[in-house]
């Protein structure tokens, strides 16, 4: 007991004075999983509207492939992507193994499904006469279709959250296609793993308090958006 006390101690330490190598790790994974949200939301989104609005064969049939890819796991997207992206693979050249791009990529890869399937079931909940009047007033497809986003914004972002927060506790890929590189491609996760195979717990501990921290605040901001959506309808 007074063991754990002492990494617990520790470990705060490590939080409250600044420590430069946790927060170097704890500002790269949050870049990279920031930057693959952003990169892959905008599109995840315009193919929830067209799934949602469109009319072509084979509707069912691909969201029936995107629920089923929500549950891969990790490690399956980094070994996928490993083979892709070594030097005998058909993207070796790019040199893009053990690097950040590689990590964004994969994230993206990841947060895909889940963008698509959320915002697919936030697109189906809206009232489609918004997008039948905005059409029906001659607004081109391009402002209907913002139109029907701002309708549902808090469902979307609350997907965005959910995405975000899949991503950046993710392990598989990160330590696959990234390679755990100090103060390059450590992030939060890959650093528990492996602080915590050499038996020094509280920079582990200190992490896994950020990403406790984080899913708190998520899951707060998520329930904020779910009871501001019922109370402005």
């Amino acid at each position: 007991m007074n063991g754990l006390l002492l990494t617990t101690q520790q470990a705060l330490q490590l939080l409250f004075t600044g420590d430069s190598e946790l927060w170097t790790i704890v500002l790269l994974s949050f870049s990279v999983s920031l930057k693959a949200i952003l990169l892959t939301t905008p599109f995840a989104f315009l193919v929830s509207f067209a799934l949602s609005h469109g009319k072509f064969p084979g509707i069912r049939i691909i969201l029936a492939i995107f629920n089923s890819l929500l549950s891969v796991p990790t490690v399956v997207i980094g070994l996928f992507l490993y083979v892709l992206l070594t030097r005998q693979g058909p993207f070796g050249d790019l040199r893009l193994l053990f690097t950040q791009t590689a990590m964004i990529i994969g994230q993206m890869i990841l947060c895909f499904p889940t963008l698509v399937a959320l915002g697919y079931a936030a697109i189906q909940a809206a009232d489609r006469r918004v997008w039948e009047t905005a059409r029906t007033l001659g607004a081109p497809p391009w402002f209907s279709m913002l139109t029907v986003f701002f309708e549902v914004r808090f469902a979307l972002l609350a997907a965005v959250l959910t995405g975000f927060g899949r991503i950046i506790s993710e392990i598989g890929i990160s330590m696959m296609i990234g390679g755990n590189i100090l103060g390059y491609t450590r992030n939060i996760t890959t650093a528990i793993a492996m602080e915590t195979s050499k038996g020094e717990f509280a920079q582990g501990i200190a992490l896994g308090l950020v990403l406790l921290l984080l899913s708190f605040l998520l899951t707060a901001l998520l329930s904020y958006l779910q009871g501001h959506k019922e109370f402005t309808t």
